[in-house]
């Protein structure tokens, strides 16, 4: 344990990690399997003991973030009408599958953007495959690039500075311990997730019930 602690202060030290952060970041954006977030944490944690520089690494993971979303949405922009053409339907009687997955989030992404427009894009970052989901949506409904810039430099500000100061409260604290730290930290984030799958699960019922309503009178005539 002892050792692993010892690399990852000397990583946290080490001014390539901001490199490290920008790009683990960016890539997130288009390809949600790498864990921006639980870096961007760590690198919060570890600011408290003075390394690396907490305003650097919320700059350098908004900035990343910034990037990422762009790739996304040009993606999306160039081909990704087609991509979400070929998705499975996501309706009850569809077969189960990470293509019913895909199609349920792009679906939860047109009604957040037809609702919310551009700030959908902040709801989204603390949603479960949310965020790739809304950028490519966005780009392959053509949303306005110069409206998407504006409304995604404000989410990928407030996702920067929510996963580093998660971080920094950890490693605040348990100065002396950054492992328990870190399981502060990702505890926070995950409740924070667990709050708003449970809010957005809840309103989903709410509709399903309310349409159900609305339609038993017209059955019955």
């Amino acid at each position: 344990m002892d050792s692993v602690l010892d690399l990852l202060h000397q990583t946290m030290s080490s001014p390539w990690v901001y490199l490290a952060l920008f790009a683990v970041a960016v890539v997130d954006g288009f390809f949600p399997v790498v864990p921006s977030e639980t870096a961007v944490i760590t690198a919060g944690v570890f600011a408290a003991t003075g390394q690396p520089d907490l305003p650097l690494v919320v700059g350098v993971a908004a900035l990343g973030a910034l990037v990422g979303d762009h790739v996304s949405y040009a993606i999306g922009r160039h081909g990704g009408a087609r991509l979400l053409a070929r998705l499975p339907s996501a309706g009850r009687d569809a077969a189960p599958g990470r293509g019913r997955r895909r199609r349920a989030a792009v679906e939860w992404a047109r009604r957040g953007i037809a609702a919310r427009g551009g700030l959908i894009l902040t709801v989204a970052r603390y949603v479960p495959g949310g965020r790739t989901a809304v950028t490519l949506t966005m780009g392959a409904t053509r949303f306005p690039r110069r409206r998407f810039l504006a409304f995604d430099a404000l989410a990928a500000a407030s996702w920067g500075s929510y996963s580093a100061l998660v971080g920094y409260l950890g490693g605040l604290a348990f100065e002396r311990d950054p492992v328990r730290g870190l399981l502060l930290g990702l505890g926070l984030a995950l409740t924070l997730t667990v709050i708003v799958e449970a809010v957005r699960w809840a309103r989903g019922r709410r509709r399903r019930g309310a349409r159900a309503r609305v339609s038993r009178p017209a059955d019955a005539r």
